[in-house]
């Protein structure tokens, strides 16, 4: 079986599920070469991963390395110019989101992309390969709720997690391009249009760093779409009972609801407390499949020469969406896209 040698940039928690993937779970991808700036990371791909090969330095992984292609995923701000310093390396690339951090950046990864037809890209937008949202795009398309004209959001993140999240306030771009880039990729897939304007507004309760650090613990969004359609998106950090992800699409025929509540598995316990349904803890926990079956249509992609579902124009679109979003935001406006 022909292999895809892959050399991944990045091992923190989302870099570490990916390249558990590929060096275990992927029989036809072969993890060959790490690289990161953190010595404690470098351990880890030596004594965890078996990869002996590993960099501080980007560039010299790309000079250097046995391999086919980069698995990115690395601080946001960095994805663009280490996409086109590996596609002009002649490598493959899988980045993971956002594409970029402003539009400018993302257009630079466009260019490099364009440059480059022959060799894959594929951006890591992990929720299209979920099976309920993948399930849910195929009845849209078959007609199950006959047109979709709104598609409402939640995605709040756990209240164990928040220190990290106010360590994170001030660099994060603000909530909006830091928790909804999902969402907002989802709700372009699901109606099948662009958004036109948008209306947005936040908050902060419980943690006031977050006000401090310019930013908020809650967002909420409104976006009308070039056919009429609507989205709606609520972004949040301090879910006090896990990982809370929920989408609604609704037809002029029906409605499909995605994880009503977010459970983490079948199980309810019967107590004191009533019946009680245990929520999912964490993304990794939540989409672990669906950053499997991302990577297994990466490397396919690329051994067989096809295109994969996900482009640099999703996470060009979509990034500029959030800015505008965020601009919303700060302004109290309406923006117009």
């Amino acid at each position: 079986m022909k292999k895809l040698r892959i050399g991944i940039a990045g091992l923190g928690r989302l870099g570490k599920v990916h390249a558990q993937n590929i060096a275990f779970k992927i029989p036809n991808a072969e993890l060959t070469a790490a690289c990161s700036i953190m010595p404690a990371e470098l351990e880890y791909a030596k004594n965890e991963l078996g990869v002996t090969d590993v960099y501080t330095d980007y560039k010299e992984m790309l000079a250097k390395a046995d391999i086919d292609a980069v698995v990115i995923v690395t601080t946001s701000s960095e994805h663009c110019w280490q996409i086109e310093a590996a596609l002009d390396a002649g490598k493959h690339v899988f980045s993971e989101k956002p594409l970029g951090v402003d539009v400018d950046q993302c257009k630079q990864a466009e260019a490099a992309v364009e440059r480059h037809p022959d060799l894959t890209f594929m951006l890591g937008f992990m929720r299209r390969y979920d099976k309920s949202y993948s399930y849910a795009k195929k009845q849209i398309e078959a007609g199950a709720i006959g047109t979709p004209y709104l598609v409402k959001a939640t995605g709040i993140d756990p209240e164990a997690f928040v220190d990290g999240a106010i360590r994170f306030a001030k660099t994060s771009g603000g909530i909006f391009l830091d928790m909804a880039i999902h969402d907002i990729d989802l709700m372009r897939w699901f109606l099948g249009c662009e958004a036109t304007e948008v209306y947005a507004m936040g908050a902060t309760f419980k943690h006031p760093e977050f006000k401090e650090a310019g930013d908020d613990e809650t967002g909420v969004a409104v976006y009308k779409f070039e056919n009429g359609a609507m989205g709606m998106v609520h972004v949040g950090r301090t879910a006090p009972y896990g990982y809370h992800v929920e989408t609604e699409i609704v037809g002029t025929e029906g409605t499909i609801r995605i994880s009503a509540v977010p459970e983490k598995n079948l199980a309810k316990i019967y107590g004191p407390n009533g019946v009680c349904t245990e929520c999912v803890g964490s993304f990794p926990e939540r989409f672990e499949e669906a950053y499997l079956i991302e990577m297994e249509e990466f490397v396919n992609c690329t051994l067989a020469g096809t295109k994969p579902g996900t482009t640099v124009y999703d996470g060009t679109k979509s990034t500029a969406i959030g800015y505008a979003t965020t601009e919303a935001w700060r302004t109290g406006k309406i923006v117009k896209l």
